[in-house]
């Protein structure tokens, strides 16, 4: 029984002693081929985050040429600056509002109210006329 035991224990350790060079040798190649996989995967990233920032650049290159050709564009022609209106002058309006008061007046007066209408408007426009002439003659004095 001793002999079994023995060739037992024999077996068994040359069967646990087997040739872990081999096993060693393809744990090592797939460590490398992880490695690899790692780095393309990397590069692969890296040339992603490239292409977004080309594409980002292009359209920045882009928006400033629209933006230089619309600068372009307006020195070429231009803008000339608003003129400020001109508004009405004191002798338009006097004889406006005189010719409208006249011609109401006139109308309320006389018994032939179209007849009356425009006498009243003519000399309402004249007055009106003249006292907006002598405003603007003060506004001439008081600008030099």
């Amino acid at each position: 029984m001793k002999k079994l035991l023995y060739v037992a224990l024999i077996a068994v350790v040359f069967t646990a002693c087997k040739d872990t060079a081999a096993d060693s040798a393809a744990i090592k190649q797939q460590r490398e081929i992880d490695s690899m996989k790692v780095a393309m995967k990397q590069q692969e990233e890296a040339l992603a985050k490239q292409r977004t920032i080309d594409s980002m650049n292009a359209i920045v290159a882009e928006t400033q040429a629209r933006a230089a050709q619309a600068a372009a564009v307006n020195k070429a022609a231009p803008v000339t600056a608003e003129q400020k209106k001109k508004g009405w002058s004191s002798t338009a309006k006097g004889a406006v509002i005189g010719a409208g008061a006249g011609a109401i007046t006139g109308a309320a007066i006389s018994k032939k109210k179209g007849e009356g209408a425009i006498i009243g408007g003519l000399a309402g426009a004249a007055v009106g006329a003249g006292t907006g002439a002598i405003i603007d003659g003060k506004k001439k004095k008081e600008k030099e």
